[in-house]
């Protein structure tokens, strides 16, 4: 096959444009010979809860699906009655980049809140949690959290458990988009079950897809006893794979020597030195704390207009048009080479002239 992408290039836009680990390659390669049972009935699925055992304890369910919208989509359902609502932030990818899909598919009401830096806490969460016996209004019934938030900020385990007990206080249960949850655990440097399932976490979308896999995620069932009709709720949602081993073969990749915190933690690493390599700059400022893989910065439009094109990324506030705040995403085969080339070229343009 002709290549029809230059390999060499790179770009800091998303963690979703990198390719997929050689390790994870290997796995698919592993999980294709001869035949296994479709559906998820098969040996890969099948060992997937003893595999993620070590992290979050005895007592889960695992359930491969093809994406990170799948995963809370199904998640978030499988919490809720059709009069339900889920709090969560403004932020939130459930609530800005899923194409409304857990209102239209999942038929919730997403409460939203505004949050300056991607976290909620107890006390926004009382400011649309209310009203709990209204039939005028949905039943706040589920607390989302983003783990690293869309600002690449990260919860710590006091906070989430600090949410969680406020939650299930109210009668809420708590579910988590763990799109980038490698990135939190490498960032924070402890036990992932310290800030999901000890933490009262009831659900979790555990991603895979921005950590070195081609496709697919897994929905992790933390606590089970509040969970309803995941199995059928994935099949109606369009999120069951015939060939579900190829998904669970990549998953198991990912925990096989760490390789899921291994990939976090250098990607965390290059969004920590490109942050120290342009901080100071004159008219460039991080508009938020660089703790996962991602850098906020806000630019002079004569910075973009240099460098976007060269390096591809995103922006993502153009409220102030003259000087936007770009997102610059690292992922696990970002290298320091990539770093200081973007650097060199961001503090070229910003010199003044």
């Amino acid at each position: 096959m002709i290549p029809r992408h230059d390999p060499e290039q790179i770009s800091f836009a998303s963690d979703n444009y990198s390719g997929a680990h050689p390790e994870v390659l290997a796995a698919l390669a592993v999980a294709n010979g001869g035949h296994q049972t479709s559906y998820g009935a098969d040996a890969y699925t099948a060992a997937l809860p003893e595999l993620f055992a070590p992290l979050f304890g005895e007592g889960i369910e695992v359930y491969p699906v093809w994406n990170g919208t799948g995963a809370n989509v199904v998640g978030l359902m499988s919490l809720t009655d059709r009069w339900s609502g889920v709090v969560c932030s403004d932020m939130a990818h459930i609530n800005t980049d899923e194409g409304g899909a857990p209102e239209r598919v999942g038929g919730l009401k997403l409460l939203a809140v505004p949050t300056p830096d991607g976290k909620l806490t107890p006390e926004l969460v009382d400011r649309v949690a209310i009203a709990f016996e209204d039939e005028h209004r949905a039943r706040p019934t589920v607390l989302s959290l983003t783990q690293s938030t869309e600002l690449g900020t990260v919860y710590t385990p006091a906070e989430v458990t600090a949410l969680a007990a406020h939650a299930h206080g109210l009668g809420m249960s708590v579910q988590m988009d763990g799109a980038r949850i490698a990135n939190a655990a490498a960032s924070l440097g402890v036990p992932v079950r310290a800030f999901t399932r000890d933490a009262g976490v009831d659900v979790l979308s555990f991603g895979g897809t921005k950590n070195g896999m081609v496709f697919g995620e897994a929905l992790v069932v933390l606590n089970p006893a509040v969970v309803r009709g995941v199995l059928y709720l994935r099949k109606l949602t369009t999120q069951l794979s015939s060939k579900t081993r190829f998904i669970s073969a990549q998953l198991e990749a990912l925990l096989t020597d760490d390789l899921w915190l291994r990939g976090a933690t250098h990607a965390n690493a290059m969004a920590a030195r490109l942050a120290a390599a342009i901080e100071g700059l004159p008219g460039i400022e991080l508009t938020a704390p660089v703790q996962a893989n991602g850098v906020f910065p806000r630019l002079p439009r004569a910075v973009v207009e240099a460098t976007q094109q060269r390096f591809g990324y995103y922006l993502w506030d153009e409220s102030d048009p003259q000087r936007p705040v770009a997102r610059w995403m690292c992922t696990f085969d970002t290298t320091e080479a990539d770093v200081d080339a973007f650097a060199a070229a961001v503090r070229e343009s910003a010199r003044p002239s």
